[in-house]
């Protein structure tokens, strides 16, 4: 950026005699800048005209424009059908670092200072393939700790308690993505019904931290305390090896439909910043009532800068796009990979060391875009989710009810080895983030208890939600004592888990799933903010045996590279970084196509030979099995491999450690119904022509 650039210091910018202030807006007449009292929110003590620039930058200077000042715009402009201007509206600045609330529906945008002693705390910059994202709501993970301090509950700094940090380290993560932490507001019609969005998938501001989740200390000092906690609580966390990658929403705005709340955009310039038609309506692509215009430079701009702010002054690791298709739509509202935002964002050089996540779909047309985003970018992989939930659940539900599963092993093999049919070679595996729950839908636990949604405390008739969940209940809707379906269910948790820490790609946990937290079949609990979404600090012996089970899982990754490779492998070439993968079937022989594809065949032996350039050689063997009756299996005799030694074992509730025993190729194994098995593979290294190299 340099001094050449029309748009450069949006927002406030303080110098040796107070501050100016710099606002876009290409259609505004008039605009001007209100300062108000230190003490009385509400009272106006100084109005300043604000002159506009060829660029349609207006700004405005004042020796008051400080640190704590609390500050608005007024605009106006002429009557058009796509613009709303009220020269009576007290506005927020976009780019406002602080908010004070001064009434319910009212915030005055207030100045902070960006200082800050980092000290010596950097960023941990965890390479992409040693990554494990652990999905959190900030409220949620402390809300119940009791070893925060009540004070600190659910707070920016219960986050970066001790003890919150000592659960996540001894869990193995390498990440904790928040879900939005940008100052948001509940919808209009939640506030109607006496309900709050609890998510906070509604943005107000995109560079002021969520003022509610600071402790009331913080709070009641001011958005100063506020963005002071927030780092505090990055640096710890940085301090403990951890990431923060924050789920970010600049799709759409706290503003929703037309008649909805003035409080920003739309009374600066309206016909800039949301995309509409010639008359005036909007087009939403986003199901949220408006929808940012990424065909104008304007809204990209502010992406950007917004992303240089928290990457940069907030020391953010990366970002996951909510409904990130839509930061993909030209001025014809197409989608398009080469798209200036997406590339932009890729090329900036003060986001080089940012992880870039797309939720890579919107509601729109052509909005499903999953393996379409730009190289170097990582996409939340459904295809992933789906397969895994139709693998172990919706299929052995299918096999019960007529005697056989619909599908064999070959689409989900594909899925385990990294999604190669998804994302292209150069984008390779670590384009996959991997998931089977995330915070909207079912958690873990309720995919193996609940077969349809139980939304009705939403108040919208449990029509919200998808009903598209895959998932089983096992023989009884909900809650049981039968003992059986509980260690059918339980044994289900574990191979999902285990599906997910042990494929190729980047796996991300949704907080709770570790020990198997349910939502009582909510599975579109966003406006729920009580012990329902919140994480129990209280584990049941069969919670404690799960998250053993995370752990041993998240171990085991830590430690064979063979499990987390960055490329996909090439037959009969030297790839660095990639795993080679034979794959057999029950009896020990290589796999046909027959095998990928009949419903007769859901039992598969996969072994993967490492290539690292930093680590030692490593090689595993993983045993998938997904029928209901127990297999014999042969274990297969590969080049080089010499013995193999049992890692981890799905249909064992409590995990095992290795276990010393050796066992040579050809070694009969008998393999539980619906179950996993991973065994480390001993033996020489071998080249890399005499492995089959296929990733399915």
């Amino acid at each position: 950026m340099t001094s050449a650039d029309p748009l450069r210091n949006l927002g406030v910018r303080i110098g040796h005699n107070g501050g100016e202030l710099r606002v876009f807006s290409a259609h505004a007449d008039a605009m001007e800048l209100c300062l108000f009292d230190e003490r009385d929110p509400d009272w106006l003590t100084r109005s300043i005209p604000m002159t506009r620039d060829a660029n349609g930058v207006w700004s405005g200077r004042s020796r008051s424009l400080t640190p704590g000042r609390r500050y608005a715009v007024r605009v106006s402009g002429p009557t058009s059908p796509q613009n709303v201007f009220n020269p009576e509206t007290l506005l927020l600045d976009p780019y406002a670092r602080g908010l004070t609330r001064v009434g319910p529906d009212q915030w005055r945008s207030t100045v902070v200072s960006d200082d800050f002693d980092w000290g010596d705390v950097r960023k941990p910059a965890i390479p992409l393939d040693h990554s494990v994202i652990y999905e959190a709501h900030v409220r949620g993970i402390s809300r119940l700790n009791p070893e925060v301090p009540e004070e600190l509950r659910g707070t920016y700094a219960g986050l970066a308690h001790e003890s919150t940090i000592r659960y996540l380290k001894g869990l193995g993560v390498t990440a904790v993505e928040l879900l939005p932490v940008q100052a948001f507001v509940s919808e209009q019609r939640l506030i109607r019904e006496g309900l709050t969005n609890y998510w906070g998938y509604n943005t107000l501001n995109f560079f002021s931290p969520h003022a509610p989740y600071a402790s009331r200390g913080a709070q009641a000092a001011g958005p100063q305390a506020v963005l002071a906690e927030f780092k505090g609580m990055v640096k710890l966390l940085h301090q403990a090896g951890l990431e923060v990658i924050l789920d970010v929403v600049y799709n759409h705005t706290a503003e929703e439909g037309l008649g909805g709340p003035r409080t920003s955009f739309r009374g600066i310039d309206n016909a800039t910043y949301y995309r509409q038609d010639e008359h005036g309506a909007y087009i939403d692509v986003t199901g949220c009532g408006n929808t940012l215009d990424f065909g104008n430079p304007v809204p990209q701009r502010l992406v950007l800068d917004s992303l240089r702010y928290w990457a940069q002054e907030v020391q953010i690791d990366g970002f996951r796009f909510d409904l990130a298709a839509t930061l993909g739509r030209g001025a014809d509202a197409a989608y398009s990979r080469d798209h200036p935002l997406l590339n932009a964002v890729l090329s900036d050089p003060a986001l080089q060391d940012v992880k870039l996540i797309a939720e890579p779909w919107d509601v729109g047309l052509g909005g499903w875009q999953t393996g379409n985003f730009p190289d170097g970018w990582s996409e939340w992989n459904d295809r992933y989710r789906d397969r895994v939930r139709n693998f172990w659940l919706a299929d052995i539900a299918e096999a019960r009810r007529n005697g056989r599963a619909p599908v064999g092993i070959g689409g989900f093999a594909t899925r385990l080895a990294g999604s190669s049919n998804t994302f292209s070679p150069e984008r390779g595996p670590l384009a996959s983030v991997n998931f089977v729950t995330a915070h909207d839908g079912f958690t873990m636990a309720d995919l193996t208890a609940y077969d349809v949604k139980h939304n009705l405390g939403n108040g919208e008739d449990n029509r919200d939600g998808t009903d598209n969940n895959r998932s089983f209940n096992h023989g009884v809707e909900g809650p049981t004592v039968d003992e059986r379906i509980l260690l059918d269910r339980h044994k289900a948790m574990r191979n999902l888990m285990g599906t997910l820490l042990l494929s190729a790609g980047v796996p991300m946990i949704t907080a709770g799933d570790e020990y198997g937290r349910s939502q009582r079949g909510n599975n579109n609990a966003y406006c729920h903010d009580s012990e329902l979404t919140w994480l129990s600090w209280l584990r049941t012996r069969e919670q404690r045996e799960m998250e053993a089970t995370t752990r041993r899982l998240l171990e085991l990754r830590r430690t064979n590279p063979a499990l987390r490779p960055s490329r996909y492998a090439v037959d009969g070439e030297h790839t660095p970084n990639a795993s080679h993968m034979d794959w057999y079937d029950a009896t020990g022989a290589r796999m046909d196509d027959e095998d990928w594809n009949s419903p007769e065949n859901r039992t598969l032996q996969y072994l993967a030979a490492s290539t690292p350039d930093k680590e030692e050689f490593n090689r595993i063997l993983l045993i998938v099995h997904g029928v209901e009756d127990d297999v014999e299996v042969s274990l297969p005799a590969a080049p080089g491999v010499t013995s193999y030694q049992l890692l981890w074992d799905s249909a064992t509730e409590v995990p095992i450690e290795e276990d010393p025993t050796e066992l040579a190729p050809g070694t009969a194994r008998l393999v539980g119904g619906t179950s996993m098995q991973l065994y480390r593979a001993n033996g020489p290294r071998v080249d890399e022509d005499q492995h089959s190299a296929g990733a399915r």
